[in-house]
């Protein structure tokens, strides 16, 4: 991750790469970009951006939709509160049906086409402010009607520290207003890459898709690619939903959510290079140096499970000409299959394949 510098307010401690801020006409709040919106931002395929995200913590009605006030009561100083969560929460409102998720952009890619593959690699991702918050509210997470075990909706305020070694780390007591600490390592990544649905409306945020979306895979940290099929001309890509760390599953609702700033760059493959590359994609592909990721993504957790097999079978036919019986075999000796989360209405699980047993196939 990037070295945490201090609080990252709007527009400062920027490079010279093109810069998007979260300002409030530059986001979406609950909602996804679709087919026909205006883009706040054209770039040329290979750009990098620098993108301000915002988390939803802090910001929603049941926390009282005023940054300042509810991150102060946990003894955050005024200056520590970032004034574009600040602006977002006062000036923009979203229907009570939609998503919590504030949303940065749509960024249009020039040239970019249906069946294309936008490719958005996280190039770095430090975080704007010390602390995060773990959400759990009722109706939601893997044990909703047990948790939260009161009647309110419950927000775990959670600071970073850096530890003897310089490392930051998340921190949490073991007990409400304890003085005992369990601290656990930070990896900060996207929970929201998408691209603008082909649709009249405007998708929620929440269930992921084709589109990508909220997604909410751990693995997506700095170095890591999301690939997407292009539904709209120019792709329209969007980010949102930080984490500065999450476990498989995210089995509570949310996870360590915070706000990042982010530098991403955006590829362009062709439908013709994306074909050979990957084959045909129903649903996101993820990747890194070491491992490909193909995901399945169903309300049902064991239809999600079945939707990854077999595009990990079509990749792996698609890619290096693996007849699909033995693909299936390969996968069930080699391959770890993970669930990416089971809290966002839609499911979703990833494969992970080792590129390097493939070394010398191509």
């Amino acid at each position: 991750m990037g070295d945490f510098r201090g609080t990252l307010q709007p527009g400062v401690g920027l490079d010279d790469a093109p810069y998007l801020p979260a300002d409030p006409s530059a986001v979406l709040w609950g909602r996804l970009p679709r087919g026909g919106d205006a883009p706040v931002l054209a770039v040329d395929p290979g750009a990098e951006i620098t993108i301000d995200t915002v988390s939803h913590e802090g910001l929603l009605p049941d926390q009282g939709q005023d940054p300042r006030a509810f991150f102060g009561d946990h003894g955050v100083a005024a200056g520590d509160v970032l004034e574009d969560a600040i602006a977002i929460a006062a000036t923009r409102t979203r229907d009570a049906a939609d998503g919590p998720h504030v949303v940065t952009g749509p960024v249009e890619v020039r040239g970019a086409r249906p069946g294309d593959l936008l490719a958005i690699t996280l190039l770095e991702a430090t975080p704007r402010v010390p602390y995060g918050v773990i959400s759990n509210r009722h109706g939601r997470g893997a044990l909703a009607g047990e948790f939260p075990q009161g009647p309110q909706d419950v927000s775990v305020f959670a600071p970073i520290a850096p530890d003897a070694d310089g490392q930051w780390r998340g921190r949490l007591p073991l007990t409400a207003g304890g003085d005992r600490i369990v601290s656990f390592p930070l990896a900060p990544f996207l929970g929201i890459m998408g691209v603008a649905t082909d649709t009249r409306e405007r998708a929620h945020s929440v269930p992921p898709g084709p589109h990508g979306g909220n997604i909410d895979i751990r693995h997506l940290v700095a170095g890591a690619t999301l690939y997407l099929p292009v539904q709209v001309p120019g792709a329209l890509a969007y980010v949102g939903d930080p984490h500065f760390a999450q476990g498989h599953g995210e089995v509570a609702l949310t996870a360590l959510e915070a706000s990042l700033r982010v530098r991403v760059r955006l590829d362009l493959l062709d439908s013709t290079d994306a074909a050979r590359e990957f084959g045909a994609l129903a649903s996101p592909l993820a990747a890194d140096a070491d491992y490909l990721m193909p995901t399945g993504l169903h309300e049902d957790l064991d239809e999600a499970m079945r939707a990854c097999v077999r595009q990990a079978i079509a990749l792996l036919g698609a890619r290096y000409g693996m007849a699909p019986h033995l693909a299936y075999a390969y996968l069930s000796a080699a391959t770890d299959f993970e669930i990416s989360q089971v809290v966002d209405l839609v499911k979703g699980v990833h494969a992970r394949i080792r590129r390097a047993d493939f070394e010398g196939v191509l």
